[in-house]
């Protein structure tokens, strides 16, 4: 009975995690794994997924993706295409952005079209009803499309380090919950 817990890996969106962004307050607090991207100004989509896969056979176990912002993207993308999805166990997507906006930044454009297909494991996206950088009900149909369980959390901007989150115990709590749903054992 090997009980061995996944491996957090953390997604940061474009320009990264900041110091006060709770993704890097929890790499902290819970030693969390981040994907370091060659590039995080100019991100290209194809880096960033070879990244995620390095990183993600780069553990001996099961991993747990936790996504912010471009990183949503990412998760779509990298499940689209990579044969190593079934070391993931589920993943938290935390405020994905609607990069199809007529006002999409030239250095994100490039991730158009957005991903649409179904993610082959546990998902769930957390939506800000104020997001600048994506319309609530654009995010429910992105979490639609991926499978995954929609919540709003109310008006929480970006849900970064802007958003005053602090160490998020509250998005902790949702990551728990999603890592306990029971599944086929017991």
């Amino acid at each position: 009975m090997t009980n061995t817990a996944p491996r957090v890996l953390l997604l940061p969106g474009w320009q990264n995690s900041g110091p006060t962004h709770w993704q890097s307050r929890w790499e902290v607090l819970y030693g969390d794994q981040r994907v370091l991207q060659d590039d995080w100004i100019w991100p290209k989509r194809g880096d960033w997924m070879m990244q995620l896969d390095e990183a993600l056979l780069a553990q001996p176990g099961p991993v747990v993706l936790v996504a912010h912002s471009l990183g949503c993207q990412l998760v779509a993308a990298w499940a689209a295409h990579s044969r190593h999805t079934a070391r993931v166990q589920a993943a938290l997507l935390v405020a994905p952005p609607d990069v199809e906006r007529d006002d999409t930044p030239p250095q994100i454009a490039t991730w158009r079209p957005i991903i649409r297909q179904p993610l082959p494991f546990a998902a769930v996206a957390l939506i800000s009803s104020d997001d600048p950088f994506c319309a609530p009900e654009r995010g429910h149909a992105m979490a639609t499309a991926w499978g995954a369980a929609a919540l709003e959390l109310g008006p929480l901007g970006h849900l970064n380090g802007d958003s005053g989150l602090g160490d998020w115990p509250e998005g902790r709590a949702v990551l728990n919950s999603l890592l306990s749903t029971p599944d086929d054992d017991e």
